[in-house]
């Protein structure tokens, strides 16, 4: 059976790239032990720790976020599981300590992000999760038992994946609405990027980039810029001496991605960070920037791998049809007799054109006669997709039922067609407002994360 390393993640079904947190809902419970801990001490007299020396500790705090807490349980819960993922994947571990302040950072982050959340009213029901949980398991082809099984299997409680899940999709929500809902991409931001690829020749260029921060907090003193400048070149140094990038990026970086050896995976030149553009188009694979000075700190960009795509040729169907709803007035079944008589009649010779403009409820088509223009694959909804593919130019359809009504379909003409420059646009879009959107996120937990009161105790 699939192990759970490979299934599909989260964020294939959400727009952003974002690691699993397993993070507690509710402190208040633990509070109350440590409270009654800390203000009852005479529950553990001293003729008590006599008589039993053997005990085990029941838990503690590692760090108090606002008014919440991060306990030793919760940390090591979670570096139980990155570990058993880690290993599954065949990736390197860091040392312990190494492991334990990436993690407890990421909890961190996530804790003060769900309670934004909770401020704002953000939740997630039940019904809700329980959808996204069974998408999960379909795109897996698997049931939803199964893939309970196969998350059980590798040693995961499924109760504590749900309520990741859950945590995650609040997390996703709070950032659609406080940062991805306030990007935006204009026109001539495109235009000003294909002019600068088209000059430069690499439109169609990916790079893969390893990546090392060393942080600064906001406001970041001369004396806090200084270290930070000098650990960075030091990190630098090493690397060019062979140190290996990924093993120092779990073991320094401050990064998102550190966990990952500060793998950024495969981006378009639009997609890279602002800083890292004009500096990954002179490296070749294997190469090691200078440090990169940024507000958020020092970085060290490797291009681990580059590649050129190809230009994207597509088929495409020109079709049009006649739509019948079904309503309080017209049943199912005489929606699809409709259809029928009107296929008899324009298999006799009756003007297509003229039936849709006379009979058709969808009227954005039916004034061109039913038209639906040159349309690609992916377009339509699946069963007006798979019917019209199956025509032949001239070929009529049967009755084909889909959420909108019945439809009667006629295939018009098929074409292969070049859509590079479309698609160019639109990827170059959705590029520009990726990396808008990592760029501002980055700066949104930076900040958050310096307007909280947090308190380590490890």
């Amino acid at each position: 059976m699939k192990s759970s390393s490979s299934l599909t993640t989260l964020e294939d079904l959400l727009v952003q790239n974002m690691p699993i947190n397993p993070l507690t809902n509710s402190w208040s419970p633990l509070l109350r032990v440590f409270l009654t801990f800390a203000l009852l001490p005479s529950l553990l007299s001293a003729q008590a720790a006599a008589e039993n020396k053997d005990y085990t500790e029941l838990d503690r705090i590692v760090a108090v976020v606002n008014d919440d807490v991060i306990t030793a349980s919760e940390l090591r819960q979670r570096i139980d599981t990155i570990t058993q993922q880690m290993r599954q994947q065949r990736a390197p571990l860091p040392p312990l300590p190494v492991l334990r302040k990436q993690v407890l950072e990421r909890i961190i982050i996530n804790r003060i992000q769900l309670q934004l959340a909770a401020a704002n009213g953000i939740r997630v029901d039940d019904e809700t999760l329980n959808q996204t949980i069974r998408r999960i398991a379909e795109q897996n082809n698997m049931t939803l038992g199964q893939f309970r099984g196969v998350i059980e299997e590798d040693g995961f409680s499924f109760a504590r994946f749900r309520e990741t899940m859950r945590e995650e999709i609040i997390i996703t929500r709070l950032r659609q609405r406080q940062v991805d809902s306030r990007i935006s991409v204009s026109d001539q931001e495109v235009d000003n990027f294909l002019a600068n690829q088209k000059i430069q020749g690499n439109a169609n260029d990916e790079y893969r980039l390893g990546h090392i921060l060393i942080a600064l907090p906001e406001g970041a003193s001369p004396g806090q810029i200084k270290a930070a400048r000098k650990k960075a070149q030091q990190i630098l140094d090493e690397l060019r001496q062979g140190t290996d990038f990924v093993q120092e990026a779990m073991a320094v970086s401050d990064g998102q991605q550190a966990l990952s050896g500060g793998d950024l995976g495969w981006r378009r030149a639009g997609e890279l960070p602002t800083i890292f553009a004009d500096v990954v188009r002179d490296m070749k694979t294997g190469d090691i920037s200078d440090l990169i000075r940024s507000p958020s700190g020092f970085h060290i960009i490797k291009l681990m791998d580059h590649r050129n795509t190809d230009r994207r040729i597509v088929t495409q169907t020109r079709a049009r049809h006649i739509l019948i709803r079904t309503n309080d007035l017209t049943s199912d079944e005489q929606a699809r007799a409709l259809i029928l008589e009107l296929r008899e009649r324009a298999a006799g010779g009756e003007d297509f054109a003229e039936l849709a403009r006379t009979y058709s409820d969808d009227k954005a088509s039916a004034v061109d006669g039913g038209d639906l223009g040159w349309v690609e694959k992916g377009k339509m909804v699946p069963e007006f997709e798979q019917a019209m593919l199956t025509l032949q130019p001239g070929q009529l359809s049967e009755a084909v039922k889909t959420q909108f009504g019945w439809h009667l379909i006629e295939v018009v003409e098929r074409r292969e067609t070049d859509v590079t420059e479309e698609f160019t646009k639109n990827k170059v879009r959705e590029q520009i407002y990726q990396r808008k959107v990592e760029e501002a996120n980055i700066n949104w937990l930076r900040k958050l994360r310096d307007e909280s009161y947090v308190e380590l105790r490890l």
